[in-house]
């Protein structure tokens, strides 16, 4: 086993000689079509040798992310980021068991679809799956990440490339390093995952306008980090969102369910994907039951803002008044606002306003409020009396996800395996007739 400052020599001596980002960009296409070639096996092989080389080499890498929390805590990273960055035996484990449940399913590359409307005289029509072919995935922190998208890249018989933040730049080398070698060690093209270390600089630009050669750009992190890259890309973008999303809680609903619906909501880690940070509240609603619920916020360690009006009548909850910005940004973190609203459809206008539009939810007892909302809603999923929590590893039987979309271009919701994918159609003739 290499130790890490081995392993930082390597990696020193092959950044220096590393060839261009065009020329990586090429191997990653032409390893994306060698891997749609390959059998649904050889890559669930390759899935299974890099969840072992991931666990085998733990402490190397937890070794390594020790170093990048230090010298963030010293360049005064914020503390969200610095709870993005640290990873744990845990986090880890759980990368790994998500690369072996990869490894489990059915290859969803080839599978021969429904008919389409598309027809041809005198032909057979149909369509199937295929990758989309090269993925560039821009993240921040999170360092496992890079291996779940990894997995699932290989998955799908794509290839990527992997662009992380400086602040995790020594625990995303020894990751996808091994990872890389694992690829090999099974036999399969190791191109087919590119890592651009972040000594390199800043390249996100040029990367993300290779569109000859990149099918797919997904940006993950704060919104600043996405809104850049959806400003400077001519490649694909699937957005990505986190946070801001919003609760209206109903007259007819219970105060148990508003209250568990926004607790467990919180409890995404490391990353509070679909948190409920803004609640909207019916204002027929009691005092006795919103004093209720606020109280048992705060007493889970949750900090409290109000619109100009509940802050007036509850000076004792809310010390500081949610300004206008607020409403349209994401806190990440374990800060709460809350708005007073006179119907549902006032609450639909101010969510489809304001959300970040991809988890908004409802707490109520009404069928017609829950049908209203689920169609009038703008959001890419809408939870009525369920929680928005996001499970990146979820049960067995439920998608595996890297993240959220709010967007209504290539994919929206959940990013899975499905949104690395693309349709083909095929005509099938007879010659001439």
């Amino acid at each position: 086993m290499a130790s890490l400052q081995t392993l930082d020599q390597g990696s020193s001596s092959l950044n220096a000689s590393s060839p261009d980002l065009t020329t990586i960009a090429q191997q990653a296409q032409q390893s994306s079509l060698a891997l749609s070639a390959l059998r649904g096996m050889d890559r669930s092989r390759a899935l299974q040798f890099m969840a072992e080389a991931l666990l085998d080499r733990q402490n190397d890498i937890l070794e390594a992310n020790t170093l990048d929390l230090e010298a963030s805590r010293e360049m005064a990273i914020p503390e969200l980021v610095l709870e993005w960055l640290k990873l744990t035996p845990e986090r880890l484990q759980t990368a790994g068991q998500i690369l072996q449940r990869l490894s489990e399913l059915s290859d969803p590359i080839q599978p021969i679809l429904n008919t389409p409307s598309y027809q041809v005289d005198q032909c057979q029509t149909y369509c199937q799956l295929m990758p989309l072919g090269v993925i560039a995935l821009i993240y921040e922190a999170l360092p496992e990440l890079g291996a779940i998208a990894a997995g699932m890249c290989l998955r799908s018989a794509n290839s990527l490339i992997l662009r992380g933040g400086a602040e995790a730049s020594h625990s995303n080398q020894i990751i996808a390093e091994t990872l890389k070698l694992a690829i090999e060690d099974a036999g399969l093209p190791g191109d087919c995952l590119q890592f651009l270390p972040a000594e390199q600089g800043d390249v996100i630009r040029e990367l993300v306008t290779l569109d000859r050669y990149i099918n797919l750009v997904i940006p993950y992190g704060r919104s600043s980090l996405v809104q850049q890259v959806i400003r400077q890309a001519t490649a694909p973008v699937l957005r990505t969102a986190i946070g801001n999303c919003y609760l209206y809680w109903s007259p007819t609903g219970s105060l148990d369910i508003a209250r568990w619906m926004i607790l467990d909501s919180h409890q995404t880690e490391p990353d509070p994907v679909n948190a409920i940070e803004k609640v909207l509240i019916h204002r027929q609603h009691s005092s006795t039951a919103l004093t209720m619920l606020w109280n048992s916020l705060k007493d889970k360690g949750f900090h409290l803002r109000g619109d100009a009006e509940l802050a007036s009548e509850f000076p004792d909850m809310f010390s500081m008044v949610a300004d206008a910005a607020e409403w349209n940004r994401a806190y990440l973190s374990d800060t709460i606002a809350f708005k007073v609203v006179d119907s549902l459809e006032s609450a639909i206008a101010w969510i489809n306003q304001h959300s970040s539009g991809h988890a908004d939810c409802l707490a109520t007892e009404s069928y017609q409020e829950s049908r209203q909302f689920a169609t009038s809603i703008n959001s890419a999923i809408a939870y009525i009396n369920a929680s928005p929590r996001f499970h990146r590893n979820p049960k067995r039987g439920t998608p595996i996800a890297l993240g959220m979309s709010n967007q209504k271009g290539h994919r929206r919701g959940l990013i899975s395996l499905e949104s690395l994918t693309t349709v083909k159609y095929i005509v099938q003739g007879n010659g001439i007739n």
